[in-house]
């Protein structure tokens, strides 16, 4: 099949602009709820000593936190026509982006953060002396969870634009 144009960026004034629409659309609030909650987990995470599986849930936060950094970047400055073959493609890039790595992978970080949590519920009794980590692992679950449910939002979002045949992220 030919090869679609990619869909208009804002109009360009001077180098850099900031499609401010985007910013106030569903899908840009959703990335800046992404972002802050997405480095709320794995700030707490890496802040706290962690083992075993938990390096995957690090490691699986911030790769999805990074990749949604450079999508908001730019999405917000209009500058996706400059991705070879994604840009084109933006609105996918978007859906499967939110809904197979940013669902899928916070998902299994959070099952894993809440799984650390329970193991670890047992110091947060009162008189315990030890360090504990239940409330930090608590928190990342939370955090987490809340995430995996933002990226489902925008996922269904850019899945519904998709379905009704629009071919622009706002």
């Amino acid at each position: 099949p030919p090869a679609v144009p990619p869909p208009p960026g804002p109009p360009a004034r001077g180098s850099l602009s900031l499609h401010r629409a985007y910013l106030r659309s569903p899908l840009g609030l959703l990335r800046l709820g992404q972002l802050a909650l997405g480095a709320a987990f794995w700030v707490t995470v890496a802040a706290h000593k962690y083992e075993g599986a938990a390096h995957f849930a690090l490691f699986a936060a911030v790769l999805v936190w990074l990749l949604t950094l450079a999508l908001f970047g730019l999405s917000l400055l209009g500058r996706w026509a400059l991705v070879p073959w994604l840009g084109s493609r933006w609105l996918l890039t978007n859906l499967v982006h939110d809904l197979a790595l940013g669902v899928g992978l916070y998902a299994a970080a959070t099952g894993i953060m809440g799984y650390k949590a329970g193991r670890k519920s047992y110091c947060n009794l009162p008189g315990y002396s030890q360090h504990c980590l239940y409330s930090a692992y608590l928190s990342a679950s939370v955090c987490g969870g809340i995430t995996a449910c933002l990226y489902l939002f925008s996922g269904l979002y850019c899945l519904s634009r998709r379905c009704r045949d629009q071919r622009d992220i706002i």
